[in-house]
């Protein structure tokens, strides 16, 4: 427990000050960065720029490579036997219906639900976490929500705090603001926006969960390229200082270094991660299985559709301001926008395995949505 309240120490230190510190380098004040609420408004950046946009394209391009490859090996059987799908469960329906009604109030405009118009985006994520873990139930038996309900219902506060950090760090880099809010006061202001953010976590945990019940990509493959550091500190080392320094660029160049405000954090817990000795939710790459990445950023990019879609019609909803590629909208979010998804869903994984490994069973996440007991793959060692 004094190594987990460490780690979370360290990780407050770095996460919440080096953009801080990036601020006060340039000469900047650090008051406007943490006043509450934030302002809502629109903010102008950098017009679109096809250099910026061809560059940024090339991570979710070899994403895509990096499926296609990984799809293409042969499936290795299941030690376990295939799941016999049954119907859905009664409160699967429910789930369905439920959404399906907060779909139609969250898209409307019914002057009798006009006090509660704006509050819609939670029942809407409540209703698909539901429905989500429903389908798993359906295919497997078994499911988040009824086998792992303690740690389940845990998410949601971790999930409020998580999305606040994002959202703390987009005051620097100003990618994204809200409209349809109206006047609110910072405990209003707090108390809307926690509920939708404890959504999250839930979410895409269970979206990874349903997607591994399928053999398609939940399934092991055999002869996958299996990466081996040498020196695995060294390189967490060399990671921790680079993410270090991006997160303290956020403070200083933010239209130019604002992709990594969903690559730096993940680059900070992992090598932390590493660095204390601990075993990471990507451990399984070493013998070749890029489940527990594949599926996370699966995951992230499937919510991220849903989020961006029923966000577009809502009455409060959130409007993007994306340096150089703002341009190919889907809904309101620019198309390279999506690509923040992928590690996003990652970073997912990596906060509830953490969550998970403090629960009584100290399970971790990984463990509980994958079979690892798959044969080495093409080990290919990395020496720093």
């Amino acid at each position: 427990m004094a190594r987990a309240f460490l780690k979370l120490g360290i990780l407050s230190l770095l996460l919440l000050g080096l953009p801080l510190l990036g601020v006060k380098v340039t000469g900047g004040a650090v008051t406007p960065y943490l006043s509450f609420p934030p302002a809502t408004r629109d903010v102008a950046q950098p017009s679109f720029s096809w250099v910026a946009f061809f560059l940024l394209a090339l991570l979710p391009l070899a994403t895509a490579a990096l499926y296609w490859a990984w799809f293409r090996c042969p499936s290795l059987p299941a030690d376990s036997q295939s799941p016999r799908p049954g119907r859905l469960p009664w409160w699967g329906v429910a789930g369905l219906l439920w959404l399906g009604c907060a779909w139609v109030l969250a898209w409307t405009r019914f002057p009798w639900f006009a006090p509660w118009q704006r509050y819609t985006f939670s029942p809407l994520w409540l209703g698909y976490i539901v429905v989500v873990n429903a389908l798993t139930f359906r295919r497997t038996g078994r499911c988040l929500l009824t086998e792992r309900t303690g740690y389940f219902l845990a998410l949601f506060p971790l999930s409020a705090f998580f999305w606040w950090y994002f959202e703390y760090l987009n005051r620097f880099v100003a990618n994204w603001y809200y409209v349809g809010l109206g006047e609110l006061g910072p405990l209003e202001y707090f108390l809307l926006a926690t509920p939708p953010f404890a959504t999250v976590l839930p979410a895409v945990l269970s979206t990874a969960e349903w997607l591994a019940s399928y053999p398609f990509w939940g399934s092991r493959r055999a002869g996958f390229w299996a990466p081996r550091i040498e020196r695995p500190r060294r390189v967490a080392g060399l990671l921790l200082l680079f993410a270090a320094a991006g997160l303290a660029g956020l403070g200083i160049w933010p239209r130019y270094l604002f992709p990594l405000l969903w690559l730096a954090p993940l680059a900070v817990i992992i090598s932390l991660q590493t660095l204390l000795g601990e075993e990471t939710v990507f451990a399984p790459l070493k013998e070749g299985d890029w489940r527990p990445v594949l599926v996370p950023a699966a995951a992230g990019l499937i919510c991220g559709f849903f989020w961006e879609m029923w966000n577009y019609y809502s009455l409060a909803r959130w409007e993007y301001a994306v340096p150089f590629v703002h341009r190919f909208q889907v809904f309101a979010m620019p198309l390279l926008g999506y690509a923040g998804y992928l590690p996003f869903g990652l970073e997912c994984v990596l906060v509830s395995d953490q969550l998970a490994r403090l629960w009584p069973t100290k399970e971790s996440v990984c463990p509980a949505l994958f079979d690892h007991s798959a044969p080495p793959g093409q080990s290919l060692k990395i020496t720093f």
